[in-house]
C-alpha cells in the first residue's frame, strides 16, 4: 500500500513538472518583455537581437514565436513592401503549427495563435489578398472566443477580440465581407470600441500592462478612423500620456489622430518631436503625413516631405496619392503645367492596394479642381475652419460655373459650419448638395445626406436622421459607395437600439 502510495505520489509529481514546464513554453520573462516593448517602441534592431537571443537560450519558449511574428507585422508597417510581404507571408503557416501544438491548458496558447491569424489578416487585406485574410480573421475570432469561455480574466484576449468586432462592424461590402458572412461572423462597432476602451483603461493595474501601448495603439487608430469618435483626440491624449516618450509608435499616434481630427498644427509639433536614430526603424510614412499636415496649414515645406517619402520609400501605398498632393501644390501656386505633369504621375506611379491610391485616381478623373475650393478643403482638414469659411463666403455658390462646383461648394461650407458646430447653417448647404449633387457620380451629395444624418441622431431626431442615412444609401454609382453606405447602415442600427 506505501509503494502504491509512493508510486502516486511520483507520478502526480511529474504531472505536475511537465503542465509547469508546458506553462513554461510560454515564459513571459524579462528578455521576452524588453523585446516587445521594443517591436511597440519601433527599436526592431534591438527586438531582433533580443528575439535570437531567447531563441537561443531557451528554444522551447513559444513566446519568442508570437514576438517573431510580432516583429514582421511592425516590420510591414514600417516598409509597406510587397515583395517583403511575399517573401515573409510563408512564415505564418509554420508559427501556426508550432504554437498549435502548445498546452491547450494555457491561455497563451489560443492568444498567440489569433495574434498570428490577426496580424496576418491585417496584412494580407493591406495587399488585396481579401480571401485569405477572410480565414485568417475567422480562426483568430473563433480561438479568442474559445479562450474568452475558458479564460475569461485573461485581459490580453480583449485587444484582438475588440479590434475584430470593430473590423468586422466596419466592413464594407466586397470580397472580404462576403468571405466572413459565409462563417457567419458578424461584428460590432459599438461592442467592440467598448471592450478596446474598457481594457485599456484596465490594463495599466494588471499583470499584463505590458500590452498597455498596443490597446491604445488599436483603440486611438480605430476611435479616429473608423468610429469617427469625436472625443477621439483628447481620448488620444490621455491614453498617450502614460507611453514612453522613447517611443515612435508614441509620436506616431498621437501624430496621426492630430492631422485625423482637425489638429493639424499639433500634428506637426508631434511628428517633429518624434525620436530618431539608428535604434529606429525608417518609417518614410510619417513623412507623408508630417507632408499632409504642412500642406493642410498652408505650409511651403510640404513638398519636401512628399518628396523625402518618394525617394526613401520602398513601399506600394500612399504613391499616388503622393503625387495627388504635389499635383494640388502646383495648382495652388498657379502652375497649371506642373499640375497637368504630377496627376500624368498619379496614373504611371504606385499601386491600388490602398483606399487613398484609389481616391487619388478618381479624383483627377473629375474635373480640374477649383483652387479655392481646394484651399478651402485644405483648410477644413487642418482644422483652420474660420480661415476656410472667410475663403468661401468670399463667393457665392452661382459665380461657379459647373454643378460639380456649385455641389461642392455648398459641400464644403456644411462641412465649416458643421465643425463650427453651426448646425442649421449646415443642414440648409447640406441640403443645397444634396439638391446640386442628384445624380452626379461625385459624393457631395451621398456625404451630405450621411452628415446631415448625423447631425440629427444627435439632436436625437429620430425620424429626420433615418430619413438622410437612407437617403445616403439611396444614392448609387458614386464615389465612395460602398464607405459612404456601410456608414448610414451603422447609423441606422444606432437609431433601431
Amino acid at each position: 500500500m506505501k509503494q502504491y502510495i509512493h508510486l502516486l505520489l511520483v507520478f502526480l509529481l511529474i504531472q505536475l513538472i511537465s503542465v509547469n514546464n508546458t506553462y513554461a513554453n510560454f515564459d513571459v520573462n524579462a528578455n521576452c518583455t524588453q523585446a516587445y516593448k521594443n517591436i511597440l517602441s519601433f527599436k526592431l534592431k534591438a527586438a531582433r537581437q533580443q528575439i535570437d537571443h531567447e531563441k537561443a537560450v531557451h528554444p522551447q519558449n513559444s513566446f519568442a514565436i508570437m514576438l517573431d511574428n510580432y516583429y514582421d507585422y511592425f516590420w510591414m508597417l514600417s516598409t509597406e513592401s510587397k515583395a517583403e510581404y511575399d517573401r515573409l507571408k510563408a512564415n505564418k503557416s509554420d508559427r501556426l503549427d508550432k504554437l498549435d501544438d502548445e498546452d491547450k491548458n494555457s491561455p497563451w496558447r489560443n492568444f498567440a495563435l489569433a495574434q498570428v491569424n490577426l496580424q496576418w489578416a491585417l496584412l494580407h487585406s493591406r495587399f488585396g489578398d481579401n480571401t485569405t485574410a477572410g480565414f485568417a480573421i475567422n480562426r483568430a475570432y473563433r480561438l479568442l472566443q474559445d479562450n474568452q469561455k475558458k479564460f475569461p480574466a485573461f485581459l490580453p484576449d480583449d485587444i484582438p477580440l475588440g479590434v475584430v468586432n470593430v473590423a468586422l462592424g466596419a466592413l464594407p461590402d466586397g470580397a472580404l465581407k462576403s468571405v466572413l458572412n459565409v462563417f457567419g461572423i458578424k461584428g460590432s462597432i459599438i461592442g467592440g470600441i467598448n471592450m478596446l476602451q474598457t481594457v485599456t483603461a484596465h490594463l495599466p493595474a494588471s499583470k499584463y500592462a505590458m500590452f498597455y501601448d498596443e490597446a491604445v495603439f488599436y483603440t486611438t487608430y480605430l476611435q479616429t478612423d473608423v468610429v469617427d469618435d469625436p472625443q477621439a483626440y483628447p481620448k488620444m491624449l490621455q491614453y498617450t500620456g502614460r507611453i514612453d516618450s522613447s517611443s515612435l509608435l508614441k509620436y506616431y499616434m498621437q501624430g496621426y489622430v492630430a492631422l485625423r481630427t482637425g489638429h493639424s498644427t499639433e500634428a506637426i509639433r508631434y511628428f517633429d518631436k518624434r525620436p530618431e536614430g539608428d535604434e529606429y526603424q525608417p518609417y518614410p510614412y510619417l513623412d507623408y503625413l508630417t507632408g499632409m499636415a504642412r500642406m493642410n496649414v498652408s505650409d511651403e515645406t510640404a513638398i519636401n516631405y512628399f518628396n523625402k517619402f518618394l525617394q526613401t520609400n520602398k513601399g506600394v501605398n500612399f504613391i499616388k496619392d503622393t503625387y495627388l498632393r504635389l499635383a494640388w501644390d502646383a495648382l495652388l501656386d498657379g502652375n497649371t503645367k506642373r499640375y497637368t505633369a504630377f496627376t500624368q504621375l498619379v496614373k504611371t506611379k504606385g499601386y491600388t492596394y490602398n483606399d487613398k491610391d484609389k481616391r487619388a485616381l478618381t479624383e483627377i478623373a473629375d474635373p480640374q479642381y477649383n483652387p479655392t475650393l481646394l484651399r478651402a478643403r485644405l483648410w477644413f482638414d487642418g482644422g483652420l475652419y474660420n480661415k476656410a469659411l472667410m475663403l468661401l463666403k468670399q463667393k457665392e455658390a452661382d459665380s461657379y460655373s459647373s454643378a460639380h462646383d456649385k455641389a461642392e461648394y455648398y459641400y464644403r461650407l456644411g462641412r465649416v459650419y458643421d465643425a463650427l458646430q453651426k448646425d442649421s447653417d449646415a443642414l440648409s448647404n447640406y441640403q443645397q448638395a444634396i439638391t446640386v449633387g442628384k445624380g452626379m457620380a461625385y459624393y457631395f451629395g451621398p456625404m451630405s445626406a450621411l452628415k446631415a444624418g448625423n447631425i440629427y441622431e444627435q439632436r436625437q431626431d429620430k425620424s429626420k436622421a433615418i430619413n438622410y442615412y437612407n437617403m445616403a444609401i439611396g444614392f448609387k454609382n458614386h464615389q465612395q459607395e460602398s464607405s459612404i453606405e456601410q456608414k448610414a447602415k451603422e447609423g441606422l442600427k444606432r437609431l433601431k437600439q
